[in-house]
C-alpha cells in the first residue's frame, strides 16, 4: 500500500467499486479499501465464490453484483482486503488497520462509499440469545450457506423482510410467521406517494411477486404487529405480539428482527461533514450535492452511507462520484464529466421515484422508535435502560450528549452504533421536542477498535 493516492474510496459494496472503476480508467492512482475479503459489499458479499444454487435461491438482484464485481478486478483500481479504516479528517488523511498494524494515508480525493447499517430498535427481549438481526441471517445465507434447520420468525418492517423471506422459503426453511408492526394508518398516508412510484414500477411487482409466493405456501404474514417483544429464560423460547386486538404467541427459538437501514456516517463524522436529519427516512446523514461532495473540500460520499436509495441507486451515486473525482483532480473537463454522467443521473432521478413511497409506507411507529417499555436496556454495551435515560432527561440532561456522559450510554465497544438513534429519539420524547435537536453522539476517532500496540507503532509524524 502506497503512503499517497490521487483517489482512496472507502468500501467496496456497489457504490464504492462503480466510483473506482470509472476513475480508474483515467490512468490516475486508485484504491479501494475494504473490511472484506473479496469485493461487494454487505448487499453482495461472497458474489465471487457463490455456488450457483446458493445464488438462484438469493435472486436476480443479488446476483447482479457479479457484473460490478468482474468490471472492477478488470479495472486498474487497486484493492486491499480486510483492510479497517479507523480514522478519517478533513485534511483527507485515512487511519487504517492491516495485516495487524496500523498506519496513516492520504489522498487528493476521498470517496466514503461506507453503506448503510440495520437500524438497531431496543424492544423487550431483544438481546437474549436467539434474537438476531436479519442482516445477519442473511450474510451467513451468503457467506456460508447456514440457514436456520429449526424454523426462524422474521419481524419488524421493510422490503427486506419480504426478501429474506422468499428467499428462506427457496432453500427449504421453515417461515413461522412473517410480522410487519408497520402500522396500518401508513397505508392511507402513503397512497399521495404512490402514482409517482408507478414510475418505478418494477421494484412494486417484485414485492408483490414475493408476497404472492410466500401466501402460497402458507407462510403467516401478519401486518399492524404492535407489542412485540421476545421471551425465555436464557434464550428466545417465543415471540409475543399484539394483532386485531389479541395477544398471540409463537413458539420459536430464533427471531430475526429488521427496521429499515441508516447511513453508516462515523467516518463522515469523525471527519468532521456537516450531517443533516432526514425526516422521511427517520435518520441523520451527511450533507451533500448530486455528485457527492461535502462541505468538505475532496470528501465525497456515495450509496446508502450519504442516504438510503438501494444498490442501484448506489452504484450510479458511485460513477457520479468517480467522475466528479475525476474533474477534481484534472483528468477530465467540467464537460466531459457532465457528458459521462447524463445516463447515470437519469438513473438516479428514476430510482428514486420510489423512495417517497416507500419512506412513508415503512415509516417506523414513534412509540417504537423511543422504546416505550422503560426496562428495555437500550445501551447493550454499558446494559444502560431506556429508564434511566428518561431519568437522566428529568434531571436536566436535554440532549444526546449530555445523556450520554452522565450515563456512560454509547461509551461501550460499539461506540454508540446501537444506541443512539434510540438514545436520540427517547430524550426527544421525554423532553418533547423535535428528534433533529437532540443532535447525534459526536463522532471522534477511532472509528473501529484499535489496540495500543498498533497505535504505537505509529510513526511520529503520521500520528493524526
Amino acid at each position: 500500500m502506497k503512503n499517497h493516492y490521487q483517489l482512496l474510496v472507502i468500501g467496496g459494496g456497489p457504490a464504492g467499486l462503480a466510483a473506482a472503476t470509472v476513475a480508474s480508467a483515467e490512468g490516475i492512482s486508485c484504491a479501494v479499501l475494504d473490511e472484506q475479503a473479496t469485493p461487494g459489499g454487505q448487499i453482495y458479499r461472497a458474489i465471487e465464490s457463490i455456488p450457483e444454487q446458493r445464488g438462484k435461491q438469493l435472486g436476480s438482484e443479488y446476483l447482479r453484483g457479479k457484473t460490478i464485481a468482474s468490471e472492477f478486478r478488470a479495472s486498474d483500481a487497486e484493492f486491499y482486503a480486510e483492510t479497517k479504516v479507523w480514522s478519517l479528517n478533513s485534511e483527507r488523511e485515512v487511519g487504517v488497520i492491516r495485516s495487524n498494524e496500523a498506519d496513516i494515508i492520504s489522498a487528493d480525493q476521498i470517496i466514503v462509499a461506507s453503506g448503510a447499517m440495520e437500524r438497531p430498535i431496543p424492544f423487550p427481549g431483544w438481546t437474549l440469545p436467539g434474537v438476531m438481526q436479519a442482516g445477519a441471517g442473511q450474510i451467513l445465507f451468503k457467506s456460508a450457506g447456514i440457514v436456520p434447520d429449526n424454523g426462524v420468525v422474521l419481524a419488524g418492517s421493510g422490503p427486506l423482510l419480504l426478501l429474506l423471506a422468499w428467499q428462506y422459503l427457496h432453500a427449504g426453511v421453515e417461515v413461522k410467521a412473517l410480522l410487519d408492526v408497520t402500522p396500518l394508518s401508513n397505508h392511507i398516508t402513503a397512497l399521495p406517494k404512490f402514482p409517482r412510484a408507478l414510475l418505478a414500477h418494477q421494484y412494486l411487482i417484485k414485492g408483490i411477486g414475493y408476497q404472492i409466493e410466500l401466501k402460497r405456501a402458507g407462510i403467516p404474514m401478519l401486518f399492524g404487529v404492535s407489542d412485540l417483544r421476545a421471551e425465555g429464560e436464557e434464550l428466545c423460547q417465543r415471540v409475543c405480539f399484539k394483532h386485531s386486538g389479541k395477544q398471540k404467541t409463537i413458539e420459536s427459538e430464533l427471531l430475526l428482527t429488521h427496521f429499515g437501514v441508516i447511513p453508516h456516517i462515523w467516518l463522515t463524522q469523525s471527519a468532521g461533514c456537516k450531517h443533516q436529519w432526514d425526516e422521511s427516512q427517520q435518520c441523520w446523514r451527511p450533507e451533500h450535492d448530486e455528485w457527492g461532495n461535502t462541505d468538505l473540500p475532496g470528501i465525497l460520499v456515495a450509496g446508502d452511507g450519504a442516504g438510503i436509495n438501494g444498490a442501484r441507486s448506489a452504484e450510479h451515486a458511485g460513477r457520479l462520484a468517480g467522475l466528479e473525482a475525476l474533474f477534481a483532480l484534472g483528468a477530465i473537463s467540467r464537460e466531459e464529466r457532465d457528458r459521462k454522467a447524463v445516463k447515470d443521473r437519469k438513473w438516479v432521478r428514476d430510482e428514486r421515484h420510489i423512495r417517497p413511497f416507500l419512506e412513508k409506507y415503512y415509516q417506523i411507529p414513534k412509540d417504537m422508535l423511543a422504546t416505550s417499555d422503560d426496562k428495555t436496556i437500550v445501551c447493550r454495551c454499558e446494559e444502560i435502560t431506556a429508564g434511566e435515560v428518561r431519568q437522566a432527561v428529568r434531571e436536566g440532561h436535554d440532549n444526546t450528549n449530555q445523556v450520554k456522559f452522565f450515563t456512560r450510554c454509547g461509551m461501550g465497544p460499539c461506540q454508540g452504533r446501537q444506541c443512539s438513534n434510540a438514545v436520540a429519539h427517547i430524550v426527544a420524547d421525554e423532553g418533547g421536542m423535535p428528534v433533529e435537536k437532540m443532535g447525534h453522539y459526536r463522532g471522534r476517532p477511532p472509528v473501529t477498535p484499535l489496540t495500543l500496540e498498533q497505535l504505537a507503532g505509529l510513526n511520529k509524524e503520521d500520528v493524526l
